[in-house]
């Protein structure tokens, strides 16, 4: 009896389900997911969507306490935190959700460099992806001045130099760029706006891409095809079971983000002092930190463009057909010692004492 009322309750939503893919045709963006997608290694970008939407959704509560202005940013922040309901918390899991979603972005794409799914056809997305890696540390960047405390005011003052290094191209960085709007408040629309809209953009390019070209298939498979065996499958699981995978994934990070915000809630540092250089930037931004220290400003311009720029051209370097690592052992060389001069200059950021290296220009 309990399975025949199981049964009528399916059928309804199926018929909800029927009726309104009829009219929205949301069965249109399924698209073929092989058994090994359901694997953590390759539901990173999901679960880095679903950190998205988190951080979408609780960025719109606090806009609603916050205000961009020099004189009263920061005592907003403290409302957020001692006044607005739940505020602490939901400004944790902001906090939180954002330095997760960094971590899964970055093992997003060593998961693709390691098992060569940027190649043939899938180069575009590659680009997409370094795209949206570059919006995500913007919009860490923005969140972090956001606050208003001494690191915010420390990174605004480094924004700040490097829009001057850039000379006229700069001009959107100069706080001369529109005297009537301060500069906290432009990034304040970069942050909730500008850089969010570019990030939609390049993420509806990139599930299109996906269902284009499908997910990529493991390495020794692909390998074999070039081979001359068979070409991989492209079906084993569902469309809806990879969604549902992606969102158990995501919750778990939502849980893990709220309870941290319990344990260790987002800080807030001193008021600013002008002229002076007390802190360190967030851990995703450290491995440029040195750089800094050793051949000053400029380098956190060219340190960055070479970075991305020597990713750019790997689609278009590795043309080795294989995928598998043991047969792309010079790229797989070359990643490996990037990754781990990055760990090593974190750690190296870390033991140092923070110096001066910006004028006061806020």
């Amino acid at each position: 009896m309990a399975a025949g009322a199981a049964a009528i309750q399916g059928g309804r939503w199926r018929r909800v389900w029927e009726a309104i893919d009829e009219r929205l045709g949301l069965s249109g963006l399924a698209y073929p997911v092989p058994t090994h997608a359901n694997g953590i290694g390759y539901i990173l970008g999901g679960i880095t969507f679903f950190g998205v939407l988190v951080l979408a959704g609780t960025g719109i509560w606090l806009a609603q306490f916050y205000h961009p202005t020099p004189g009263t940013a920061r005592e907003s922040v403290v409302y957020i935190m001692n006044v607005a309901p739940l505020g602490d918390i939901v400004r944790g899991v902001h906090f939180w959700v954002s330095n997760i979603v960094m971590a899964t972005v970055l093992l997003h794409l060593g998961r693709v460099f390691v098992t060569g799914s940027y190649k043939r056809p899938r180069e575009g997305n590659w680009l997409i992806g370094l795209g949206l890696l570059g919006v995500t540390l913007g919009l860490i960047f923005t969140g972090t001045v956001l606050k208003w405390d001494q690191e915010g005011y420390e990174a605004l003052g480094h924004n700040i130099e490097a829009g001057n290094l850039l000379g006229s191209f700069g001009f959107w960085f100069s706080p001369e760029f529109e005297t009537s709007l301060p500069i906290l408040g432009r990034l304040y629309v970069a942050h909730i706006a500008i850089l969010p809209a570019i990030g939609v953009l390049l993420l509806a390019v990139h599930f299109l891409l996906v269902k284009r070209h499908g997910i990529s298939s493991r390495p020794a498979q692909a390998d074999l095809a070039v081979d001359g065996g068979p070409a991989p499958a492209r079906g084993g699981s569902t469309f809806t079971a990879h969604l549902a995978r992606m969102a158990g994934f995501g919750l778990i990070m939502l849980a893990a983000a709220t309870v941290l915000s319990l344990v260790a809630p987002a800080g807030l540092g001193d008021r600013p002092i002008p002229g002076t250089e007390t802190t360190k930037p967030p851990w995703m931004f450290l491995p440029f930190y040195p750089f800094e220290d050793w051949f000053g400003l400029p380098a956190l311009l060219w340190i960055p463009a070479i970075l991305f720029g020597a990713l750019a051209l790997v689609p278009f370097v590795d043309r080795n057909p294989y995928r598998s690592p043991r047969r792309r052992r010079l790229f797989i060389a070359i990643g490996a010692a990037v990754a781990i001069a990055a760990v090593i200059l974190v750690a190296y950021a870390f033991a140092t004492v923070p110096q001066a290296h910006v004028q006061e220009a806020v």
